[in-house]
């Protein structure tokens, strides 16, 4: 054991400073959000010498936090849902169903995870303009599912790879179509993957800024990240509420990562076991 502790604090030295790295952005943020504007322009790196809660309100309410809240809430959990349906359906079908040319559309999923949304982003504003789906929640959604499904698909099809097609085969046999299949056997064997997956595309889709932003341009449609930026104003910064707003942003996330981080690590991990 004495041996190895050289060896481990060579390890726990650069994990220890990059922890502090991650989380020094946050403690700073509610460090400024505790703080009176006064306070932050004459020394904003000072510790508050005291808990402000009201900045914090005056966040939730001086610009529909709340309303940005329930938009973000229906959109993000509109969007998983169809998520983890399609993903799903298509990680079975690729992994488990023998057609021809699945390999080239499973690589054609793939391709999909190199294409970032502002290089379609003008592209596809004008298609949803033409389609009315611009300022409308299921217009937001269709752009969530399309800019997240490859990686969805890609874990999902990676998931149900480990999954010996015995099993299948066996089912079918049983006189299960291939939809009982899905239903009866490939869903309830993929629930650990499919709660890895839901809880990465949440983050992703209660994160995002831009995609909600092109999407959804009126203030009462605005998701609660894009509803962050409205505390800032033109000409003057209350930077104290704004990072309050930061902080009420941020806390579904911190809540949803503190509880879940063993799943959101199986998740990352589910498609580096095979394919």
């Amino acid at each position: 054991m004495s041996r190895n502790r050289p060896g481990r604090w060579v390890v726990a030295i650069p994990m220890a400073l990059l922890a502090l790295a991650t989380i020094y952005p946050l403690l700073f943020t509610a460090n400024v959000a505790m703080k009176t504007r006064r306070d932050y322009i004459l020394d904003r790196f000072s510790l508050t010498d005291a808990l402000r809660w009201e900045n914090i309100s005056t966040a939730w309410n001086s610009v529909g936090m709340a309303r940005y809240f329930v938009n973000s809430l229906l959109v993000v959990t509109s969007s998983v849902a169809l998520l983890l349906l399609f993903g799903s359906m298509a990680g079975f079908a690729l992994s488990q169903l023998r057609f021809r040319g699945s390999a080239a559309l499973f690589l054609g999923c793939l391709a999909g995870l190199f294409v970032p949304f502002q290089v379609i982003m003008v592209p596809l504003a004008r298609t949803m303009a033409d389609g009315g789906l611009i300022d409308t929640y299921p217009g937001l959604v269709l752009v969530y599912v399309a800019q997240f499904l490859p990686f969805t698909v890609f874990l999902m099809t990676s998931y149900y790879r480990t999954i010996p097609p015995e099993i299948v085969d066996a089912a079918r046999i049983d006189g299960n179509s291939v939809y009982g299949v899905y239903r009866r056997i490939m869903l309830p064997l993929g629930t650990p993957a499919l709660l890895s997956v839901g809880i990465l595309n949440a983050l992703f889709c209660w994160n995002d800024v831009l995609m909600a932003l092109v999407m959804m341009p009126s203030a009462d449609h605005r998701t609660l990240m894009v509803g962050v930026t409205s505390l800032r104003g033109q000409y003057s910064d209350d930077i104290p509420t704004f990072a309050s707003g930061v902080l009420i942003a941020a806390l579904p996330v911190l809540v949803v990562y503190l509880f879940l981080q063993r799943q959101i690590a199986d998740g990352v991990a589910a498609g580096s076991t095979k394919g």
